[in-house]
């Protein structure tokens, strides 16, 4: 991660969330890679639940929690956790929604997706953001491991989910998409 500082330039954190649909009509939800707070912090003030914010490195979680403590939120609970490694501990079709910004260049992307898809209530939604493939970043994975929206598609498909909202550039740096649990699932 770059200096936090650099790292919130890279966002404009309302506009993705508002294009993401995440409101107050959400109301449980989860995120994969919580970093610096940038979008946790955000989100839990916009929906009308609980944030479930994860994490691998425990000092994202320490200075996550840091601002959640500073702006008073009582409403993220942090998890220092490898979903991959353990699944995220949460049950089965208690959640809204899920927020998986920048992660999916991961090895195997349909584990995650699967994990979401288990704790997704039937319709419940999965924002996904990503670095643009198509161009240099200032930050980012390598370009060639860097998945396009096209492979986000597909995997969402393979997954089990279906998609809400097809994959736009999201000015500069990031393109985004809404996927969807079906309601029968």
């Amino acid at each position: 991660m770059p200096e936090e500082r650099l790292w919130t330039t890279f966002f404009d954190v309302e506009s993705i969330l508002s294009w993401l649909e995440v409101n107050a009509s959400v109301h449980d939800l989860m995120e994969v890679g919580c970093g610096y707070g940038t979008f946790t912090i955000a989100a839990a003030k916009k929906i009308s639940g609980v944030v479930h914010a994860f994490d691998i490195e425990s000092e994202m979680i320490s200075g996550t929690r840091n601002k959640s403590d500073s702006n008073r939120l009582k409403n993220i609970h942090l998890h220092h956790r490898d979903i991959l490694a353990n699944g995220s501990g949460l049950s089965a079709g208690s959640l809204d929604y899920a927020m998986l910004f920048n992660i999916l260049h991961l090895e195997n992307p349909n584990e995650l997706l699967s994990e979401v898809l288990r704790v997704l209530k039937p319709g419940g939604k999965t924002g996904i953001i990503h670095w643009r493939s198509d161009i240099e970043t200032p930050r980012g994975p390598e370009l060639s491991i860097r998945p396009t929206p096209e492979q986000c598609v597909e995997w969402a498909f393979q997954s089990g989910f279906r998609i809400a909202k097809e994959p736009e550039i999201l000015e500069p740096f990031h393109f985004g998409m809404i996927i969807q649990k079906p309601l029968y699932y």
